[in-house]
């Protein structure tokens, strides 16, 4: 896994920081390496798994009446889901989350 982290990007970035990076800024920073990434693999799966993510939270908290009242609740969860997921990419594991990470295998498989 060590020599994972050495493996730069079409953007001069390392794979493994390049991929902690699609989680910084949540879906924002997702959709930014997607459009910027156009060959690692690696990257493209952590900005697509980030934009899914955190779309998903985004979109649940403008459910009406409910959606406040779940943000609250998903607010701390989402948080630690956050910064697994930096963790993990910056170790340089293709960590898939259950559907959603093989949604965003799928999309950048195409």
């Amino acid at each position: 896994m060590e020599e994972n982290k050495k493996i730069k990007t079409s953007t001069g970035l390392d794979q493994n920081l390049a991929g902690l990076l699609s989680y910084v800024l949540g879906f924002v920073s997702g959709i930014i390496f997607l459009i910027v990434e156009r060959e690692n693999k690696f990257v493209r799966f952590h900005a697509m798994q980030s934009t899914v993510v955190f779309l998903i939270f985004l979109v649940i908290g403008m459910i009406p009446f409910f959606g406040p009242l779940l943000s609250f609740v998903i607010s701390p969860i989402a948080f630690i889901l956050w910064i697994v997921l930096m963790y993990k990419a910056y170790k340089g594991e293709m960590y898939k989350l259950p559907v959603i990470g093989e949604f965003a295998m799928k999309q950048i498989n195409k």
